[in-house]
């Protein structure tokens, strides 16, 4: 048996990187997985496909988590394919750099409005289905809340909302037997790194030259810490910003 046999996870902005990795990591480890995305319906399914290969369970659910609407639908066609979810890992995010001169009203509610309203909305659904038995919400932050590198305002920001976020809803919801803790990854090398540039940038090199290990991070080096966050093991561990960066300060 799996370390979350016969647990319900929904893991937000799955289709890639982080979230598809944590996804089929949790279906390894015996949970039925939600594989939610809001665009990449391909990228969704073959999440889906590697989980039933390998013998898991797993759906992929399109959903604009910056929509009340969509998050709710999301919850409620998590319900009828597998029953209440038990996990949630809040890792659907966007990102742009550029100069305080270059911020819009536009790309602030962009990343506000996922990154943070997001986070928001899913966990106000699951706490509505966790029920009486409590449940685990992991949300997927960053080290640039506490490196704060230049040309980050609006992303750095959302990131550091999310931290506070994370240790108030700990303690709100804590009572009700749901844990809320943060992973907080450093450089990692994802699609969407490397569709943004960041990869073989004058960035990438900046950030290795910060890890000890020198080398970015991969998302299969994020997704066992956010197995042992969602597993009973971690049952003492609430409330905390965990930093996942190999070292990088």
């Amino acid at each position: 048996m799996g370390h979350l046999s016969g647990k319900v996870a929904v893991v937000t902005g799955a289709s890639k990187g982080i979230g598809a990795e944590i996804a089929r990591a949790f279906g390894l480890q015996g949970a039925s997985v939600v594989v939610n995305y809001a665009s990449d319906e391909a990228g969704a399914q073959r999440v889906v496909q590697a989980i039933d290969q390998a013998g898991g369970k797993a759906i992929a659910v399109r959903a604009d988590v910056s929509k009340a609407s969509d998050v709710k639908a999301l919850f409620d066609e998590t319900k009828r394919a597998f029953g209440a979810a038990d996990i949630l890992v809040n890792n659907a995010g966007v990102y742009a750099f550029g100069r305080i001169e270059d911020v819009t009203e536009a790309e602030f509610r962009r990343q506000f409005d996922t990154n943070v309203l997001g986070v928001l909305l899913a966990t106000q659904q699951a706490v509505a289905h966790f029920g009486d038995r409590g449940g685990r919400v992991i949300n997927v932050s960053s080290v640039v809340s506490q490196l704060a590198p230049p040309n980050s305002s609006v992303y750095s920001g959302t990131k550091g909302a999310l931290d506070t976020i994370t240790r108030v809803l700990a303690s709100e919801l804590g009572p009700r037997n749901i844990r809320v803790n943060a992973i907080n990854p450093g450089g990692v090398d994802t699609e969407g790194a490397q569709s943004a540039g960041i990869v073989g940038s004058e960035f990438e090199k900046a950030m290795v030259a910060q890890t000890p290990f020198g080398r970015l991070g991969k998302p299969s080096d994020i997704a066992p810490l956010a197995v042992f966050l969602a597993s009973d093991d971690a049952g003492w561990v609430t409330g905390e910003l965990v930093r996942a960066s190999g070292g990088m300060r």
